[in-house]
């Protein structure tokens, strides 16, 4: 029975990474990240059976830090990456490496694992991607369609893009570049974007968002002064190309057409502090989501800049007949925006949201707290969009 209640987990260590696994479209699955200074820092795998509406988690070791940035191969379901402060010589610098969870972890592996909520599981490092030349790493983002051999990191000023090669046991650098000029120019986040055949990346540093080609690794675009503070997140639509989404500390969030980057097509400003993230619906861009700093996580109706301007689309013939006879009501006037559903779950940070990406009417949110709350969207919308 799908009920709209949201199903809450307390992972007990402070925790701002999270991702879906990208390369399960069968399984809800997530992976967060803990940040404990104390503690030997762990990934938990969440699995949600939202028949049943159970969380079950299994716990794989991460030795060797706290992991400020979590992310997931779209194309292996086994492996992942992470950003985590690395001390050495009383010197803390943030480092990325590739790992490989255990194979009877993974999704729908028939190898059960003993007991796994109690046993914690160790990762296998695949390879570093070598940041001893240029600073601590903010991100690390995947070819979004790619073979899962290719992936970006942001270190400092340098925008980084590597081949992963024998089996993703070596990282080899493929080509980099550089911010200049004056101010912060240390990233804060970069997305890939699905579109143009996977050639474009946006970066955010300081208040600027910026355009990247990766086969000549130049800016192809600069928003200048996207927020009046810090950028904290961007987001491509993944339906509609040259539409990007941003956050950041003015408590905005953005939506600019990057043809055309003086003015955002659309400004949402309904958080009350810092807004962390931002991410767009996989199937239904209409549905953005938000996570900030003042503990509460915003579902939005962006309707009037989707892919599906005047909702949903439907084919003649998926209508019966009794639909076909009353066209008046379906009116062509443009829906409105407007704020979905407030969920206030979270009483800390919540630094970070994400879409299922195995079903795209769920969602989890994480606050710093290490409170991860699974939330669907309100069946009545859910209804609406798709009738």
């Amino acid at each position: 029975m799908e009920d709209d209640a949201p199903v809450i987990y307390g992972l007990e260590f402070q925790a701002r990474a999270l991702t879906p696994q990208t390369a399960e479209t069968d399984a809800i699955r997530f992976l967060v990240g803990t940040q404990s200074l104390k503690y030997d820092n762990q990934i938990h795998i969440i699995d949600f059976d939202d028949e049943n509406n159970i969380i079950s988690k299994n716990v794989l070791l991460h030795q060797v830090g706290e992991i400020w940035h979590i992310s997931a191969s779209p194309a292996d379901r086994g492996v992942l990456a992470t950003c985590y402060n690395n001390t050495s010589d009383s010197k803390v610098l943030t480092c990325a490496a590739v790992w490989r969870m255990p194979k009877e972890l993974e999704p729908g592996s028939h190898e059960s694992p003993d007991d796994s909520s109690s046993t914690a599981h160790t990762l296998e490092l695949l390879c570093h991607l070598d940041n001893t030349a240029h600073g601590s790493m903010a991100c690390v983002a995947w070819e979004p369609t790619g073979d899962g051999k290719k992936v970006i990191s942001l270190a400092d000023n340098h925008i980084l893009l590597w081949d992963l090669q024998e089996s993703s046991s070596q990282a080899v650098l493929a080509s980099s570049a550089s911010l200049e000029g004056k101010g912060q120019l240390k990233f804060t986040s970069g997305r890939w974007s699905p579109h143009h055949n996977c050639t474009q990346v946006a970066t955010a540093n300081d208040t600027a968002v910026r355009g990247w080609d990766t086969r000549s690794m130049s800016q192809i675009y600069c928003i200048e002064n996207a927020h009046g503070q810090l950028v904290r997140d961007l987001d491509f639509n993944p339906n509609k190309q040259y539409y990007l989404a941003s956050c950041g500390d003015d408590c905005k969030v953005k939506f600019w057409d990057t043809r055309n980057v003086t003015e955002p097509v659309k400004t949402l400003e309904e958080h009350s502090h810092w807004v962390w993230s931002v991410r767009y619906n996989h199937s239904h861009d209409q549905l953005v989501l938000t996570g900030s700093s003042d503990s509460r996580v915003i579902l939005s109706n962006m309707v009037s800049i989707s892919s599906e301007p005047f909702g949903h689309l439907v084919d003649d013939d998926d209508l019966s007949d009794q639909e076909e006879r009353r066209p008046e009501e379906k009116s062509q006037e443009p829906p409105q925006d407007s704020v979905i559903a407030t969920y206030e779950e979270h009483e800390d940070s919540v630094y970070a949201v994400d879409w299922s990406s195995a079903d795209p009417w769920l969602f989890a949110s994480l606050s710093y707290d290490g409170r991860l709350v699974i939330n669907r969207v309100p069946r009545a919308l859910k209804y609406h969009i798709l009738l």
